[in-house]
């Protein structure tokens, strides 16, 4: 029976189900939890909200200073509410202060600043109504819909490394977008073809709410204004909707940083558009700057093609490396990941020791399965940027899947000399030493994991717990650790497919069936339930049922060897019927 692989937090995956050959194909235990616990980015959005409700209290300015000169000084400090606060108090004196007015604006905008190329969320609109496909049916490796198969890239097939919803291996590290689950891209598997219910799920079954990318920044506009208002008192510092733009337009300075605040503070695209397009006019159509954020605008608009005219455009007129990332952004959202990697080539060129662009690569390639370049780039990031999380957390999981855990071992614990102290990293170890022999240590990992573990992790680790305890022949603690799994979490579909495989080594036949069914309705992508579903029928007897599962499994998997094995089988007997 195909047993689920364990699951490594950042990326390690349990070992690779084994599955004898022969006239009757072995059952196939449930896939191992998909590297459930991952490392995860700090979180990315910092807004008034997120600080408090509350400017912060002017700080004491001596006498004979210029507050001006302490607001600056706390600006430069990155204090970026005492420098409000200072300036708002100047402009309480003294309303039409451009300076203090300047000031406060740069401060309000650093404050609620994200980086918003690496915060690429699709919401459940942007899904749903997604038209920019190229292609109905692209080659493999031309869509981010049609990944590269194991077999074309050199890469670990399912068997061994857990799969997501979309067909695409699970990335070593948690990013905004990875745990979307985008209906369309998933049409192969099983046949799960895009629909209305499978963007509404969410990323795991019953465990997210859908999101609505414009949405989130209205709410944040909503909470960053309401704190950071005109003195504290409530109510927007700025309202650009009684605002003459075109007189902001011809003065450079001001445009940029009005701008920057209706952008990030306010988070009104569709203004800062119609100030970036005035201010491009103003400036003759020959500034670089307006053109990239005229992009940007036209990106959290919708308008794709829009964007990619305004950036080819910035890039002509200046190299730089947004522009670039800005594009390579443009090109994923449009399904065209081989003109954002042609991007990112282009960029590296230009910028060869810039982290940001490699990374990008890499992230392209685990997206397509083309783990042999995705590793490359990883390292070659890591080689100029020794302490980036992303690629040290990602490149364990590839030496955890590839049978290698002691080298991922080693990246395991650069995490934690890196300060990356959390549950996903303490489990990830205990997986890595278990499967390099050191089991002193391997226990005492689980004991912290489990200490750091929150409700929404907590499953992930027993069910690890779990396949530990099969792998040195505890079936009894194996049955509990998945019985504690479902309980903490009742979508924890690899606990119910180990169950299934363990209720049928103690001859509760039923009961392995309704924990087959229950893992093929709530995640029809995985290969492992179809088949034991498969083979238990063919083991009762019931040929027809056997080969709709059979194919069902194939459909998931289409390398599955165990499975083409029990085909052949069932069409053997059909031919005798």
């Amino acid at each position: 029976w195909l047993r689920p692989r364990p699951g490594v937090r950042s990326a390690p995956s349990a070992p690779r189900a084994g599955s004898r050959r022969g006239s009757s194909p072995t059952p196939a235990a449930a896939p191992g939890r998909r590297p459930p616990l991952r490392p995860t980015p700090p979180a990315p959005i910092s807004s008034w909200f997120s600080r408090g409700s509350s400017m912060a209290e002017v700080p004491h300015v001596p006498p004979g200073v210029d507050p001006l000169f302490i607001a600056i000084t706390r600006f430069n400090r990155r204090d970026y509410r005492a420098a409000a606060a200072v300036c708002t108090s100047l402009l309480e004196a003294q309303p039409y202060d451009q300076a203090a007015w300047f000031l406060k604006t740069r401060a309000l905008t650093m404050d609620a600043w994200v980086d918003d190329v690496e915060v690429d969320e699709e919401g459940v609109a942007d899904v749903l109504l997604d038209d920019n496909a190229t292609a109905s049916m692209p080659r493999p490796g031309t869509s981010l819909a049609r990944p590269m198969t194991g077999a074309a890239a050199g890469a670990i097939n399912a068997g061994v490394r857990p799969m997501s919803s979309s067909g695409r291996p699970t990335t070593g590290f948690a990013r905004p977008g990875t745990g979307s689950a985008r209906p369309g891209t998933n049409s192969g598997r099983g046949g799960t073809a895009a629909n209305v219910a499978a963007a509404m799920a969410g990323a795991r079954p019953g465990t997210s709410r859908p999101m609505t990318s414009f949405g989130r920044l209205v709410r944040l506009g909503t909470a960053s204004l309401a704190a950071g208002g005109a003195g504290g008192g409530g109510g927007p510092f700025i309202n650009a909707d009684k605002l003459d733009l075109k007189k902001y337009a011809e003065r450079p300075a001001l445009a940029r940083a009005l701008f920057e605040y209706i952008l990030y503070v306010d988070h009104n695209p569709k203004k800062a558009l119609e100030l970036a397009a005035l201010a491009t006019a103003s400036a003759s159509f020959g500034d670089w700057w307006w053109k990239e954020r005229l992009g940007k605008c036209y990106f959290q608009l919708g308008l794709y093609r829009d964007a990619e005219k305004q950036l080819r455009s910035a890039l002509k007129a200046q190299d730089t490396i947004l522009a670039h990332l800005e594009l390579a952004r443009v090109y994923l959202r449009l399904d065209q990941p081989t003109a954002a990697l042609d991007t990112y080539a282009k960029a590296a060129e230009a910028f060869p020791g810039d982290v940001a662009v490699i990374v990008g690569q890499a992230r392209t390639c685990d997206a397509l399965n083309d783990a042999a370049q995705a590793v490359s780039h990883y390292k070659r990031a890591l080689a100029l940027d020794a302490t980036h999380v992303e690629s040290l957390a990602c490149l364990a999981a590839h030496h955890f899947y590839t049978d290698q855990p002691e080298m991922a071992l080693r990246f395991y614990r650069r995490l934690l000399q890196l300060g990356v102290y959390n549950c996903e990293v303490w489990n990830n170890l205990a997986l890595c030493c278990f499967y390099a022999s050191q089991y002193d240590l391997c226990l005492t990992a689980f004991d912290r994991a489990l200490a750091l573990a929150s409700d929404k992790e907590m499953g992930d680790v027993w069910f690890n717990i779990g396949e530990v305890a099969i792998g040195i022949g505890d079936l009894g603690l194996a049955y509990q650790a998945f019985k504690v799994a479902i309980s903490v979490d009742a979508n924890h579909v690899e606990s119910y497919a180990n169950l299934g495989v363990l209720e049928l080594r103690k001859g509760n036949v039923d009961a392995a069936r309704a924990n087959f069914t229950t893992v093929q309705e709530m995640a029809p992508y995985m290969f492992e339930p179809f088949f034991n579903g498969a083979l238990l029928a063919f083991k009762l007897g019931d040929f027809q049922e056997s080969f709709d599962q059979a194919t069902k499994a194939l459909a998931a998997f289409p390398d599955h060897h165990d499975s083409h094995e029990l085909i052949r089988q069932l069409k053997h007997q059909f031919s005798h019927i």
